[in-house]
Formats: C-alpha cells, structure tokens, sequence
C-alpha cells in the first residue's frame, strides 16, 4: 500500500495516545491494538487498494454512516460483518470525528480499568 505519511502520522497521535495502546504488524499495515486486542488497523480495502482505516463499532453506526457518506465510509471485508466501519483515509475528512470513532472502537475492546482513565473525574470538568 503507498502510504500517506500524513494520514498515518494522525493515526499515531490519536491512537497512540490511548491508555496502553500499542502499534504493531499484522492484519493492517499498522495495527493497534490495547493489550493484544486490535481497536484500529490502517489497510488497503479490496481491488482499490485505497488507504484506509477501520475500526470497531456499536451496532447501527456503520449502517448509518456508510448510507450517509458512502465517499467517506464503507463496509470492510471479513470484519464488516462484525459491525467494524471501513474510513477512507484518501477522502476528506473530519479528523475530529475519525477520532471519536477511533476512541470508540478503543472503549468497545479496551478492559474498563483503562476505559476510565479517560473519563474526566468531578474534579476535572
């Protein structure tokens, strides 16, 4: 896959950020993962071989997306079944919203000891 230095750098940043997220190969080209559990992975999707990301996600949100901005996302091989929702990285994006759904998908693999790191205390808001 040729990648695209920025959209990869963005990757990094937001998922690498998350409490014990990690980079690593395999399936995607990166993946992350949170204690050996994949919550994103950037992949080349099908005969186009266009940049993407996929990440998990609650249920009716790929439905809903994919119908909306068919441009912007789609329906992944072999984990589309399982609800994951494809993102064309080459597409323009909201990046804010890209990581919200990146944060998502972390929350629905991450165990919840690290999910409540991330939410603020009463303190804090």
């Amino acid at each position: 896959m040729q990648a695209s230095t920025e959209g990869l750098t963005r990757l990094r940043e937001i998922c690498l950020a998350l409490p014990e997220a990690s980079e690593e190969g395999g399936v995607g080209d990166p993946t992350f993962k949170v204690r050996g559990k994949i919550f994103a992975m950037r992949h080349p999707a099908g005969d186009t071989n266009r940049e993407s990301l996929w990440v998990k996600a609650q249920a009716g949100v790929q439905s809903t997306l994919v119908a909306a901005e068919p441009e912007r996302y789609f329906v992944p091989p072999y984990v589309g079944k399982h609800g994951w929702v494809g993102v064309w990285l080459d597409a323009d994006q909201d990046w804010n919203f890209v990581s919200d759904l990146i944060l998502d998908s972390y929350c629905i693999t991450a165990p919840q000891k690290l999910v409540a790191l991330l939410k603020p205390t009463p303190k804090d808001v």
